[in-house]
């Protein structure tokens, strides 16, 4: 039989409900010094193998549909069904991100779910690993990984973490690659720019900004965050004034960087404070957010306003094309990201989140990836746009993903999920990589023309 009639029988004939209800319990059980409720778990695990026997017995392949349906309900193992049929093949390694991905502040507490921690160790047991990418510090990622999956997955030598949106991957038990170092790789005048803005940054801030923010402590990236709360108003106000200084510094760092000396106060017969406009110029040109931003706020105050004593929040009136070639050029090279409310921040474009997959997966060895990558922001975008061009995986994205990330997910295989539900799709690749494993001719193929009709609407 077809693998789309096993599993129209499966979810016709048997109550999958209760089964996995039973499993959900038997993973989740949490660990206590009860006999009574000891017994009430050994009587849910009995239950549960007596109603996976009966699958087993009962239909070909059944251990398999009866692993299937203890995690995945009907619509979504004819979801992982779509996708193999689609691909035609497993899934073999997970990319992701961790901040409003798999956690959220406004749906979990800023925890990862236990549902959602559970079936990443039980993907990764069933030998997929993990590539944990994020934008966070190094530091910050270990915690959380350590405390969340725990030490021996974190060792095992199937996880890397790519951090500092791609600047430097770190892969436990893999000798002198453990840490890769990207960023070392990196032109002279681009560390150069990164080096002045990061002393500067600080210092050289309008009040609001230096009460308000703090430097994050990336090795490479230029973070400012808000001593706000994340999201809040106030949080929100400081990152803008910061993101209005950090584009006006990163302008004249660039400028002094291309003319060779940090302290020359004039550039080509330029008067000073050009590479402040070019810089406002070309990021309001490549980002509608930012050019928001410029036009609405201004650094370089005296006071707590952060208002520019000349009043100045226009975008200037520069044409992109009249920018020195090699300021330009570098230029070209760095990304400002803005994340509001949250943070504003200097990045290289040639370093990553998608180049420090590619660097992860080599370290790890997997060499002909298809991977599930999930994340919700601009710079998981990028790897999703790589996995897609490169016929390298699937992407998935929580419904209050940014709406770019939103339209490339959609436009795609629309694997999106609600606030906090990461296990969703979780769930469904773990459905995906078991039916994968049916690869005889006695449990493939597409819809018959009698079940097609059957098939459940999403």
């Amino acid at each position: 039989m077809k693998r789309y009639d096993l599993l129209y029988r499966l979810y016709d004939e048997f109550d999958t409900a209760a089964l996995r209800e039973h499993q959900s319990f038997v993973d989740l059980f949490p660990p206590v010094d009860s006999r009574v409720a000891l017994d009430h778990w050994e009587d849910a695990s009995e239950e549960l193998t007596r109603r996976k026997t009966a699958i087993a017995d009962a239909i070909p392949h059944g251990e398999t549909f009866a692993e299937v349906a203890s995690y995945a309900d009907r619509e979504t193992a004819f979801t992982a069904l779509d996708l193999l049929n689609r691909y035609g093949r497993a899934v073999d390694a997970l990319v992701l991100d961790v901040d409003e991905t798999l956690r959220s502040a406004g749906g979990t507490d800023n925890e990862i779910p236990r549902e959602t921690l559970h079936m990443l160790g039980k993907l990764h047991e069933s030998g997929v690993p993990i590539v944990v990418c994020t934008g966070q510090t190094l530091e910050n990622v270990k915690g959380f990984a350590i405390q969340g999956l725990g030490n021996e997955l974190v060792h095992s030598g199937t996880l890397s973490i790519v951090y500092e949106a791609g600047n430097g991957v770190f892969t436990p038990g893999h000798g002198s690659r453990t840490k890769r170092l990207l960023y070392e790789d990196l032109g002279e005048k681009v560390r150069t720019v990164f080096d002045e803005v990061r002393s500067r940054v600080l210092p050289a801030a309008p009040r609001n900004v230096r009460r308000g923010c703090h430097l994050q402590g990336n090795e490479f990236n230029v973070t400012l965050k808000p001593n706000f709360e994340t999201g809040s108003d106030a949080a929100e106000t400081v990152i803008d004034d910061g993101l209005v200084h950090l584009i006006d510094l990163l302008g004249e760092a660039v400028v002094e960087t291309v003319e060779g000396n940090a302290g020359a106060s004039e550039t080509n017969d330029e008067p000073a404070g050009d590479g402040a406009a070019w810089a406002r110029a070309h990021y309001a040109a490549a980002d509608p957010e930012i050019r928001e931003v410029l036009a609405s706020n201004a650094a370089g105050s005296d006071d707590d306003t952060g208002t520019n004593s000349d009043g100045d929040t226009s975008v200037p009136d520069v044409d992109i094309g009249s920018i020195p070639e090699a300021v330009r050029a570098l230029f070209d090279g760095i990304d400002v990201g803005y994340y509001r409310a949250d943070a504003a921040e200097i990045g290289s474009l040639e370093l990553n989140k998608a180049a420090g997959v590619e660097a992860a997966l080599d370290v790890l060895g997997v060499e002909d990836p298809f991977v599930l990558v999930m994340g919700d922001s601009k710079s998981d975008l990028r790897v999703m746009e790589w996995a897609a061009e490169n016929a390298a995986g699937i992407a998935a994205a929580p419904e209050h993903a940014s709406a770019d990330v939103l339209a490339h997910v959609c436009g795609g295989d629309e694997l999106v999920y609600g606030r906090g539900q990461a296990a969703e799709i979780l769930r469904a690749v773990h459905a995906l990589n078991r039916l994968a494993d049916l690869d005889d001719g006695s449990a493939s193929g597409r819809p018959t023309a009698e079940t097609r009709d059957r098939r459940p609407l999403n």
